[in-house]
């Protein structure tokens, strides 16, 4: 397979939740590194609710992936051959490696992973974007202050346990939102939270929290939307925040969700905020210093879902949409 490059491409958009039968596997040949670039071996791909939109027919913050182009992805490499500045072979790398085996990039649009700040495990959760997403998720979108009550649905996912953990070393009350007795667990015993709602046992959302909430919520980390979304609204506090992370519960939906309880919004005099982490593109030296001294302090985890091999990841981004994961989803590709 040295001169064969592995691909997994799109090969028709999806109809509700992704999966095998929206891509095809087809292999090409290498190409060869030019000035600026150098070629790689995907080790780790990373799975993420945004991809479902990079597939969709209708408008996205990015551009769509077209049929028979690879499904884009972020990845974790290793150098082959550079003839970028500043990149050797065996160098371990970050970059959109899409999902393929063996990849040509560019120097300027990859990064040299520091393993003096945590291993490549690391680097696939709470040093990567899925921590990003969270940090500047509650610091800058949040603006997260101690003693808050933080709410966080998807709570055992891979932005959501960064999310509960920045939100205990942050003296903050944390209630995290999942579903099922196994994630239920993983995030009060191992995460610790202050209290858990398992979603799918509950018949009343909004009594739910309200019970592990009974003074309201200061701080909502929204990765779900819809019915979540509303039943966090009727229990916010005056002065809330919202983080509109994510919507995983209406990007493979056939009809939207209304939101119901937005006119509580003025009353309560809330602010509601969404972002795109790679906005903060200049500032991720402060976060990944931050979280790399939580992780050396033994104050900062994450649990890691992986699939092995390539061509299991379209399975995987189905995983997401009906939650199958506990924890940061990726693929294993390579050793």
């Amino acid at each position: 397979m040295r001169n064969a490059n592995r691909r997994v491409t799109l090969a028709a958009r999806p109809d509700g939740i992704p999966g095998p039968a929206n891509f095809a596997e087809d292999t090409q040949p290498i190409r060869p590194p030019a000035e600026g670039e150098m070629l790689v071996e995907t080790l780790y791909l990373s799975i993420d609710p945004a991809m479902r939109s990079w597939i969709s027919e209708g408008p996205t913050y990015t551009r769509r992936i077209e049929i028979g182009d690879p499904m884009r992805a972020g990845g974790v490499a290793r150098v082959l051959e550079s003839r970028a500045a500043g990149f050797q072979p065996g160098d371990i790398v970050q970059g959109r490696t899409g999902w393929q085996s063996h990849p040509t990039l560019r120097g300027r649009e990859a990064q040299k992973l520091d393993l003096s700040l945590g291993s490549v495990a690391d680097w696939l959760g709470p040093l990567g974007t899925s921590a990003l997403t969270a940090y500047f998720g509650l610091r800058d979108v949040g603006d997260l202050r101690p003693g808050d009550t933080l709410l966080v649905s998807t709570a055992a996912g891979g932005v959501g346990q960064i999310a509960c953990q920045i939100g205990k070393i942050d003296g903050c009350r944390v209630i995290g939102i999942a579903g099922g007795p196994d994630k239920f667990r993983f995030i009060t015993e191992t995460l610790g939270v202050d209290a858990a709602i398992d979603y799918k046992a509950e018949p009343d959302l909004t009594a739910a929290i309200k019970r592990a909430c009974p003074d309201g919520v200061d701080v909502y980390f929204d990765n779900v939307g819809g019915p979540m979304l509303d039943a966090a609204l009727a229990n916010m506090r005056t002065g809330g925040r919202i983080v509109c992370c994510g919507r995983i519960s209406q990007a493979a939906a056939k009809e939207p969700y209304g939101i119901r309880n937005l006119g509580m919004m003025g009353g309560r005099r809330m602010r509601m905020g969404s972002f795109i982490v790679f906005d903060y593109n200049s500032r991720y030296p402060e976060a990944r210093a931050w979280l790399a001294a939580q992780i050396r302090a033994g104050r900062l985890q994450q649990k890691l879902h992986v699939v092995e091999g390539l061509e299991q990841a379209p399975r995987a981004l189905g995983m997401l949409f009906t939650g199958e994961n506990t924890g940061k989803l990726v693929v294993k590709v390579a050793e």
